[in-house]
């Protein structure tokens, strides 16, 4: 399934508080039924992104595991509930139902790592961060895409290029 997403940000982290910085940015525009996938490799950053993204929304700080193991972890926070999902361990994209991803879908806000393995239920309509490393070991390359209800969304908020 090929989805239609359109390059909104090319951001350059220097650091990982640079990193932290984009997702509490983002954190504040979240609501119910967003689903934000991060992709990249392993030690990409994408659990610490999601880590700096939740403790950005209103609540007492948690500590944010990977949810490697568990699959799924969910957060109150405020008046939304965030669930964080790793979804490397998956062998077929029905497995994901197993999970409530589709109560999370419509009630959520769902952050995804390894979004390739729901195939054909990934929703169109979702906000894409893509992590890779820079030019040394602390920096991160990050783009993000989406469609043009997220382009209007973001307005404003990542200008310049620069984290």
């Amino acid at each position: 399934m090929s989805i239609d997403h359109a390059n909104l940000a090319d951001l350059k982290a220097g650091s990982l508080d640079a990193t932290e910085a984009i997702a509490q940015r983002l954190a504040p525009l979240l609501r119910a039924g967003d689903v934000v996938t991060l992709e990249g490799g392993l030690g990409a950053g994408k659990t610490a992104f999601a880590r700096a993204l939740i403790n950005a929304l209103p609540g007492e700080p948690e500590d944010v595991p990977s949810p490697t193991f568990t699959l799924v972890q969910t957060y109150p926070r405020g008046d939304l509930e965030v669930w964080h999902f790793d979804l490397y361990r998956l062998e077929d994209p029905d497995e994901a139902f197993e999970l409530g991803i589709e109560d999370a879908f419509v009630d959520a806000v769902s952050l995804i790592e390894w979004p390739d393995r729901l195939g054909p239920y990934l929703p169109k309509a979702h906000l894409r961060v893509t992590l890779t490393e820079g030019e040394n070991e602390a920096m991160r390359d990050i783009t993000i895409s989406g469609d043009p209800a997220w382009a209007a969304r973001l307005k404003g908020i990542f200008i310049g290029g620069e984290a």
